[in-house]
């Protein structure tokens, strides 16, 4: 990953992700690392703090694997919550009526790119 002229984080090119899909990523390393993901559907993509407001746990069950089997929702791996893609909004699950911390994302010359969550922009 790498800043671009606008400051913005380039995560990954759009043809890395299916569509629907999912990608993981994290800025800075160590303790301060900042755990993320991208979804994209339908041609629009969307990105999020890769924690459950639940219970705080990372919500992939594997590398990547953020989605329902089919696809049109986002699934904690821990406790099954489901949230909607487009909002972050948890519609099923423990912390139904929560949502997941959105991050603004961008998608500029087939690059994804996401405003930097940690505050150091």
């Amino acid at each position: 990953m790498s800043q671009d002229i606008n400051d913005k984080i380039d995560i990954c090119a759009l043809d890395d992700i299916a569509d629907p899909g999912s990608k993981e990523f994290v800025i800075g390393e160590g303790q301060g690392a900042w755990y993320g993901f991208v979804v994209r559907k339908d041609g629009d993509v969307y990105a999020y703090a890769n924690t459950c407001p639940h219970t705080g746990a990372m919500l992939n069950w594997a590398p990547d694997r953020f989605l329902t089997k089919a696809g049109d929702r986002i699934m904690c791996g821990v406790h099954g919550a489901i949230f909607d893609i487009e909002t972050g909004y948890c519609e099923m699950g423990p912390c139904q009526g929560q949502a997941l911390k959105d991050v603004p994302v961008t998608v500029k010359d087939d690059r994804v790119l996401v405003a930097d969550p940690t505050g150091k922009d």
